[in-house]
């Protein structure tokens, strides 16, 4: 079968990979799609971050560059390996891409996102989205019912979003300010907005500014080169300021505006992958008492993110700018969101389609 593979920053290749095997305890997907993600652009142009170089396998994958690309899919069950229990074939799903040890518990409650030397498939190996078919284990596989298989490519960004706001602790009634309108910081204000938040977002792209009040997930979008975003911050809250900030865009005057944006007491949640270490204002987080939290993807998010599809409170087909196939992944897909961001939010791409 194909699939897209690094081998190293700035290479990429389509290359034939023998069909993954089924093996007991797991699922066969055909992929049907998947998105391109941040860390993947990261991944092109500055890592390997996550991915294991090679030479240094992976602890609990073993495996190393190359390795298949791909941690937004989503796709059809074709086979279920013995023992697997809750699932069907035919259904819709998405992976929940984790590399995990087989001991560590991803029961409810469980911070399993933290374990040691935790990776995710697609990055780590394990197969990834950008290709025709993955096996995974059980507990990786979530029903998406009637979500159309396109849309629920864009569950695990959902996914990350949700995780971002349980590490907040805000609550309906709060408000929030995010920082950046990429497809991270959109899908992070739309899980606020249908939380009951009030939402407000800082952007310099008209395109993705325009996205956010199209998709009506955000109540106003600034434009800091329009003026003091922390000030019209204030001003809309009596001069009190917001209570959690998320910070999305991996820029450190981003970073800046939201620990003076919020109010005293206030949250801030790293959600974006940083490739380089920002100055952080820690004067400000001390006289503030800000809370100044990390988030790395998700834990038992993905259910609630599903529902939140189901019960029509977030509607993710405008977030979907484009769908290519995996011949295009390089100049349809990495080069355009790269050099023509600013009009794209999550370009799909098609693994079986050239």
């Amino acid at each position: 079968m194909r699939a897209a593979r690094y081998h190293a920053r700035h290479d990429i290749r389509i290359d034939e990979v023998p069909e993954p095997e089924l093996r007991p305890g797991t699922v066969a997907i055909d992929v049907a799609w998947c998105g391109i993600c941040g860390t993947d652009l990261h991944e092109y142009l500055e890592g390997p971050i996550f991915i294991p170089p090679a030479g240094s396998p992976h602890p609990i994958s073993g495996e190393q560059a190359p390795v298949t690309l791909g941690h937004e899919l989503s796709g059809t069950i074709t086979a279920l390996g013995d023992g697997v229990e809750g699932l069907e074939v035919g259904q819709g799903v998405v992976v929940e891409p984790y590399i995990v040890r087989d001991d560590v518990d991803t029961g409810p409650g469980q911070e399993y996102q933290l374990s040691k030397d935790m990776n995710f498939i697609g990055l780590g190996g394990r197969g990834g989205g950008l290709a025709e078919k993955i096996v995974v284990q059980r507990r990786w596989g979530h029903p998406v019912g009637d979500v159309p298989l396109d849309q629920a490519a864009l569950i695990e960004p959902l996914s990350v979003g949700h995780h971002a706001f349980v590490r907040s602790g805000a609550k309906a009634g709060d408000v929030a300010i995010v920082g950046g309108a990429g497809p991270i910081g959109l899908l992070t204000a739309a899980v606020l907005r249908a939380s009951g938040l009030t939402v407000y977002v800082s952007e310099l792209s008209a395109a993705r500014k325009q996205m956010a009040r199209d998709t009506g997930v955000a109540d106003d979008v600034f434009d800091p080169r329009d003026g003091d975003v922390a000030q019209k911050v204030r001003d809309l809250t009596g001069g009190r300021g917001a209570d959690v900030g998320f910070e999305c865009s991996s820029v450190a005057p981003v970073l800046d505006m939201l620990l003076d944006a919020v109010r005293p007491g206030g949250v801030v949640v790293n959600v974006s992958i940083w490739g380089h270490k920002p100055e952080v204002d820690l004067p400000a987080l001390v006289l503030k008492e800000i809370d100044l939290r990390g988030t790395i993807g998700y834990a038992n998010d993905h259910p609630a993110a599903i529902a939140l599809v189901q019960n029509g409170k977030v509607d993710l087909a405008p977030f979907i700018t484009a769908r290519i196939g995996l011949d295009g992944l390089i100049t349809e897909g990495f080069e355009q969101l790269i050099t023509n961001n600013e009009h794209h939010v999550k370009i799909l791409v098609n693994p079986r389609a050239r």
